[in-house]
């Protein structure tokens, strides 16, 4: 079994940047592709960032040119780096860790809150 753990959540004014980290418990990331949702109250999760295994990235548009997705797999650690961040930002932060073959593999961190005040 797999252990994700997001940390790096915080209060943080308009404009400000805060870095979210997952740690896995075990080396999947050399292997797995992995995403950051976010959940705002009242509203259904949905996909900030992603990187593949290879290291290709994907952003949703409320992130484009202020979100970065990178990663030390040396650390079994992905990494969102948020800048000038807006109050819309505000929510839960999820980490996701998806292995895909004959089977799929899944794993959840239990998330992390990234509040933004105005």
């Amino acid at each position: 079994q797999v252990q994700l753990v997001e940390s790096g959540g915080g209060l943080v004014q308009a404009g400000g940047s805060l870095r979210l980290s997952c740690t896995a418990s075990r080396n999947i990331f050399t292997i797995a592709s992995m995403a950051w949702y976010r959940q705002a109250p009242g509203k259904q999760r949905e996909l900030v960032a992603a990187i593949t295994s290879g290291g290709s990235t994907n952003y949703a548009d409320s992130g484009k040119g202020r979100f970065t997705i990178s990663g030390d797999n040396a650390k079994n650690t992905k990494y969102l780096q948020m800048n000038s961040q807006k109050p819309e930002d505000t929510g839960v932060y999820y980490c996701n860790g998806v292995i895909q073959g004959i089977r799929q593999y899944k794993w959840w961190g239990q998330g992390t809150q990234d509040t933004v005040s105005s």
